[in-house]
C-alpha cells in the first residue's frame, strides 16, 4: 500500500470532518427527515472534494475520487440508523470511512504518483506527503481524540465535576493530547509521566465524599481514556512516517535531510 497516497487521504478526510465541519453543519447531518439533512449533507460533501482536490489533484484518478466522495455521503446518509453508545457509533463511523480509503489505496497505489504535485520540478515534493502525515497525525491526535472521547464520557456527563472555567476540561484535554503528541514524536515519552503527576496533583483535592469521589472518578476516566487516544496516536503516526521521506523526526532516528 502506498503510504504517500495515505497520508493524503487520511489527511483530506480529516481536514473534511474534523476541522472544516462546522458544529451547526454536524448537528443538520444528523436530523431526522430528508429535508433537513440534505442540504447539509450535500454541503459536507462539497467542503471534501474542495479538499480533495487540493490535496490530491489527480485530474488521471476523478473515478477513485468520485467513489470516496460517494461513499462518504452515504456513509453519513446511514449514520443516523446506527444504534448504540456514542462512542461506538462514532468509530464505526470513522472506520467506515477509514476502510474505504484502504480499499482505494489498496487499488490504485501508485495514485500519489498521479497527482499534479509530483509534477511541480521541486525536491521538496517528495516530503509533501510526510507532512500530510504529520498534519494528520495530529488531528487525529487532538481533534478527534476530543470527539472521541467526548462521546465516550457522554453517559457519565452527571458525574461531572461542577463549577470550573466554561470548557476548561476540554481545553485541558487539547493541551495534553497535544503535549503528549510532541512529546512521542519528539523521542521523550518519560515526559507523560511528568504530565500525568502534575495534573494529578493540581486537580485532587484533599476533602472526601460521595459527590466528590465521584468527580475525581469521572476526571480519571476522562484523563486515562485521553491520555490512551494521544498514545495510541502518536505511535501509529510514527509507523507511517517509517514508510516516508525523513524529515528529521528524533524518534526515528533519522537526520534532517540536506536541503
Amino acid at each position: 500500500m502506498s503510504a504517500e497516497s495515505f497520508s493524503a487521504l487520511l489527511l483530506a478526510h480529516l481536514l473534511g470532518d474534523f476541522i472544516f465541519q462546522p458544529a451547526r453543519m454536524a448537528h443538520a447531518k444528523g436530523q431526522r427527515g430528508m429535508r433537513a439533512r440534505l442540504p447539509a449533507l450535500i454541503a459536507h460533501t462539497g467542503v471534501h472534494l474542495l479538499v480533495l482536490g487540493i490535496i490530491l489533484p489527480a485530474p488521471d484518478a476523478l473515478a477513485a475520487l468520485g467513489l470516496i466522495l460517494l461513499s462518504h455521503f452515504v456513509i453519513d446518509l446511514a449514520k443516523p440508523a446506527l444504534r448504540g453508545p456514542a462512542l461506538q457509533v462514532f468509530m464505526a463511523d470513522q472506520m467506515a470511512h477509514l476502510a474505504v480509503i484502504v480499499a482505494v489505496v489498496l487499488a490504485l497505489p501508485d495514485l500519489w504518483s498521479q497527482t499534479l504535485w509530483t509534477q511541480l520540478q521541486s525536491p521538496l515534493i517528495s516530503y509533501l506527503p510526510t507532512i500530510f502525515a504529520l498534519i494528520a497525525g495530529a488531528i487525529l491526535t487532538i481533534r478527534t481524540g476530543g470527539f472521541a472521547i467526548g462521546a465516550l464520557m457522554r453517559p457519565l456527563a452527571d458525574r461531572a465535576p461542577e463549577g470550573g472555567l466554561p470548557k476548561g476540561g476540554q481545553l485541558i484535554g487539547v493541551l495534553e493530547r497535544a503535549l503528549i503528541f510532541v512529546l512521542i514524536l519528539t523521542a521523550q515519552p518519560q515526559g507523560i509521566g511528568f504530565l500525568i503527576a502534575a495534573k494529578s496533583i493540581l486537580r485532587f483535592e484533599a476533602k472526601g465524599g460521595p459527590d466528590h469521589n465521584a468527580a475525581n472518578e469521572y476526571v480519571i476516566i476522562g484523563t486515562l481514556a485521553s491520555f490512551g487516544w494521544a498514545i495510541a496516536c502518536a505511535y501509529l503516526t510514527l509507523g507511517l512516517l517509517a514508510h516516508l521521506a525523513p524529515i528529521g523526526i528524533p524518534a526515528l532516528g533519522i537526520p534532517v535531510p540536506n536541503p
